[in-house]
């Protein structure tokens, strides 16, 4: 038995699935999860002893790759000043500066702990702010696991969303709209259908959590329009793009500005941290200003703002964003050769330095383009990848992350080890 196996073992008795989000108990990928002991830059090192190539980097938290050394310094030194005081701090305010100075659309912020609370907070605002009762969402898109956004697609084009999760009432998604990504067709039946009662469209402006789906050409542009067209307000979930595809995150990259961004990962430099931001006279609604209700004991934890606000400064020093999105295109394009030439069918998207690979014949645009992709043959490649030092996330519905840490040789190896992968899965 390898030590994974038997932390494995010893976790399933004392922890649901034996794992702390589902998605790390390798459950669509089959075999024993591989625990995790350290990580250095571009590498991470499992329970045993394996040395591996990471595309994981902790969900995308990790921009300039695992423990950089200035943002494990600043962590440090914040916890020997005291690791959580329930009061304000200066490191807030100087973070709270550094996104409204990096973000186009935010002049304040409220920071929280998590995606899933920043999301759930938006919500509320946007209600909030609206007096409005209803949310659209978009099949495949994931805002976390608060139960107004766990709604599942009905069967229409656009239809109110059926309870995504068992504990989820058909009350906590009844004013949850669900509609197709990337069909813009959908959100104009479902303004026709339910306006005036929308409160807000909230999206991923690069959707990751279905493998990566690029909007497409005028995507995000028509949603603006239409929320401005019907007085609903447009929230861009960024807690995977904020700050990963550009130091302005997606409304950067495609010159959208959304009227609440959600941020988090590459947020808090590895630690948990998260906000919700937007220009002033949306935020301050939020208490003590206004009457939509939040707080959170850690919220502004003094730990994570340091680290967060030192991943903030690097970026703002070394903008690593043209390196990352230079060596995201060649390994997709070594990707496709690699399959190409083993002749397996596959579709390799890539966006803004993210990327993730279906086995499908054709182009994936949405949710069903995603579930239709083989799956079971990206498990077999998964392993493949992982044989031979790659590290990738155990699911075909996961991003590919790339750090500033890895290099042109990290690269080429990855290509190597998926043309070598390529050709074993017939």
């Amino acid at each position: 038995m390898t030590r994974s196996e038997g932390l494995f073992a010893r976790a399933r008795a004392v922890i649901p699935g034996g794992v702390n989000s589902p998605v790390r108990a390798y459950a669509a990928v089959g075999g024993t999860p591989a625990f995790a002991v350290r990580g250095d830059g571009a590498y991470v090192e499992d329970a045993d002893g394996n040395r591996l190539l990471d595309y994981v980097q902790s969900w995308g938290a990790l921009l300039f790759g695992h423990a950089r050394g200035e943002i494990v310094r600043a962590a440090t030194e914040a916890a020997a000043r005291g690791t959580s005081f329930g009061a304000p701090i200066e490191g807030e305010v100087l973070l709270a500066e550094h996104i409204a100075a990096a973000v186009p659309s935010v002049e304040m912020v409220r920071l929280c702990s998590s995606g899933t609370e920043a999301a759930m907070t938006a919500v509320r605002l946007a209600r909030g702010v609206t007096s409005r009762p209803a949310i659209v969402k978009f099949d495949g898109c994931y805002h976390g696991h608060s139960d107004a956004l766990l709604a599942a697609a009905g069967s229409g084009l656009a239809t109110l969303g059926l309870p995504g999760s068992a504990g989820v009432t058909a009350g906590a998604v009844g004013d949850t709209i669900v509609a197709p990504y990337n069909d813009l067709m959908s959100i104009r039946a479902a303004f026709a259908r339910f306006d005036p009662e929308i409160a807000c469209v909230i999206v991923e402006p690069i959707a990751a959590n279905m493998g990566v789906v690029p909007p497409v050409e005028g995507f995000l542009q028509a949603l603006r329009a239409v929320c401005d067209e019907h007085g609903a307000l447009l929230v861009f979930d960024e807690v995977i793009t904020g700050f990963r595809v550009a130091r302005g995150g997606a409304q950067e990259w495609y010159g959208v500005r959304p009227d609440l961004t959600i941020l988090g990962k590459v947020l808090g430099g590895g630690f948990p941290c998260a906000a919700v931001g937007g220009p002033r006279d949306l935020m301050e609604h939020l208490s003590p200003t206004g009457p939509v209700y939040q707080a959170g004991t850690l919220s502004g934890n003094p730990v994570a703002v340091a680290a967060g606000r030192t991943a903030l400064e690097l970026i703002e020093a070394e903008d690593p964003y043209p390196e990352l999105h230079r060596r995201a295109g060649h390994l997709a394009q070594g990707l496709r050769a690699a399959f190409a030439a083993a002749g397996v069918a596959c579709t390799v998207n890539e966006a803004g330095g993210l990327l993730s690979v279906f086995f499908a014949d054709g182009p994936v645009t949405d949710s069903a383009g995603a579930h239709a992709a083989d799956h079971a043959r990206f498990a077999r490649f998964f392993h493949g990848m992982r044989e031979r030092g790659i590290a990738l996330a155990p699911s075909g519905y996961e991003a590919w992350f790339l750090s500033a840490a890895h290099t042109d040789a990290d690269i080429e190896r990855t290509v190597e080890a998926a043309t070598e992968a390529a050709r074993t899965l017939g």
